[in-house]
């Protein structure tokens, strides 16, 4: 089994990055860029496990709409409003270069949509917590 068909796979590694968004915002000085571009990493993680859950091919891309609505296509409806996915989304690429750092708040916001993002799949996935 490859790691594009494991959903166990794509769960410990959305886990990591998960864990790793909470960690950059408990630190004294909190690094926003690498929270912002993990909590995007966790929820397109836990959007490709629940594509993989259903036998989709997941496709190469950080578009968390795109992802989504192909969850919507087979069935599975994820419920997260597409503003705060785009936004998510973004942290992608602009979070890993120089240019307008986010803020503490739009790091904390970009940990929530990924948190809410992590509860339906891990729900969905029938998984703990």
């Amino acid at each position: 089994m490859s790691i594009e068909t494991d959903i166990r796979a794509w769960v410990e590694f959305a886990e990591a990055d998960y864990d790793a968004a909470c960690a950059m915002l408990r630190r004294r000085r909190p690094l926003n860029n690498h929270a912002c571009f993990c909590s995007q990493q966790c929820a397109e993680k836990y959007l490709k496990a629940l594509l993989v859950s259903r036998d989709v091919v997941v496709p190469k891309t950080h578009d968390l709409i795109r992802l989504s609505e192909l969850c919507a296509n087979v069935g599975i409806l994820v419920g997260m409003d597409d503003e705060r996915l785009n936004t998510l989304a973004e942290y992608a690429i602009t979070a890993r270069y120089p240019g307008d750092a986010p803020t503490l708040e739009e790091a904390r916001d970009a940990l929530t949509v990924a948190k809410a993002v992590r509860r339906f799949s891990r729900k969905f996935l029938g998984l703990t917590n």
